[in-house]
């Protein structure tokens, strides 16, 4: 307790606040921190990291589906219920729990650095309201069709085939990264237009294990490559299976995750270990010592 109170007449005096205390990471890449996951709720890890030093958040943060729906899985009708974590409260509750995360964010990223943001209709409303309200600068609303989608069961509306991923500078005056050329390049010379298509993650993206709402890796590595550069700094506070960190891991960038479930930490990780096989001797058995 004296600490803590020598720690605020510190700031009080200097009128700087202190840094914060790191948190202590479930898995680290040792040989240069490129790959550091931290265990715990997103709001409760994000206050402990440094202010400014990230140059990109890729963030899918929950839809608030899980509140006894019904879905298509493998022609067959199932309840949507992915967890507590996708449970909704409300919608005045999950405006407040993105604007929250997101204040985070923005504090996170560095004054040029920007995020994208994954959802569907039922919280991606919400989400750019809220970016508008907070002062982020939105540069795309990226549509992302996916041909393969579940068929819809009630026959009542449209069937659900794409999601929207919003892209926002940090601020009005932020320089964003965008790798345009090689945008241009994958498009067969072209501009590269703000629809997508990518499937359903594959088969040998799922061999470690399932994640509910996972990624395919093509739509990561894409949006890893057009946002930011070799040795960027990038943050997902919403890890799940790692796809985000795998993306970032073959490309050359360096990435913290944050996951509440260690399940999903210990899938990221073996998914990791398969991409960067050389880090497995002297990472993996101080994982499996502490953890196991």
């Amino acid at each position: 307790m004296a600490r803590a109170r020598l720690k605020v007449v510190e700031a009080k005096n200097n009128d700087t606040p202190p840094a914060p205390e790191p948190p202590e990471a479930y898995f680290i890449d040792s040989r240069q921190e490129h790959f550091v996951l931290y265990q715990g709720d997103s709001l409760g890890v994000m206050p402990q990291l440094q202010d400014a030093s990230f140059d990109f958040i890729f963030a899918d943060p929950p839809y608030f589906l899980s509140n006894g729906g019904m879905t298509c899985k493998s022609g067959k009708r199932v309840s949507v219920d992915k967890g507590a974590w996708d449970r909704s409260s409300g919608i005045q509750s999950n405006h407040a729990f993105n604007r929250d995360w997101l204040g985070h964010c923005q504090r996170l990223l560095k004054p040029n650095g920007s995020l994208m943001i994954s959802g569907t209709h039922h919280t991606i409303y919400s989400i750019g309201f809220a970016l508008q309200e907070l002062g982020f600068k939105i540069l795309n609303d990226i549509t992302w069709f996916k041909p393969n989608a579940p068929p819809n069961l009630s026959c009542r509306y449209f069937t659900h085939s794409t999601e929207t991923i919003l892209w926002a500078a940090r601020g009005d005056k932020s320089r964003h990264t965008f790798n345009y050329p090689e945008m241009k390049e994958e498009n067969g010379g072209k501009q590269m237009r703000s629809m997508w298509t990518f499937t359903a993650p594959r088969k040998e993206e799922k061999i470690h294990g399932k994640h509910p709402t996972q990624k395919p890796l093509a739509l990561l590595d894409r949006i890893i490559r057009a946002a930011t550069n070799e040795g960027d700094r990038v943050l997902d506070p919403f890890n799940g299976s790692g796809t985000t960190g795998i993306a970032a891991a073959m490309n050359g960038r360096r990435y913290v995750g944050i996951e509440l479930s260690e399940e999903y930490l210990d899938l990221s990780i073996n998914r990791y270990l398969d991409v960067v096989p050389e880090v497995g001797a002297q990472d993996e058995p101080n994982r499996k010592t502490r953890h196991g």
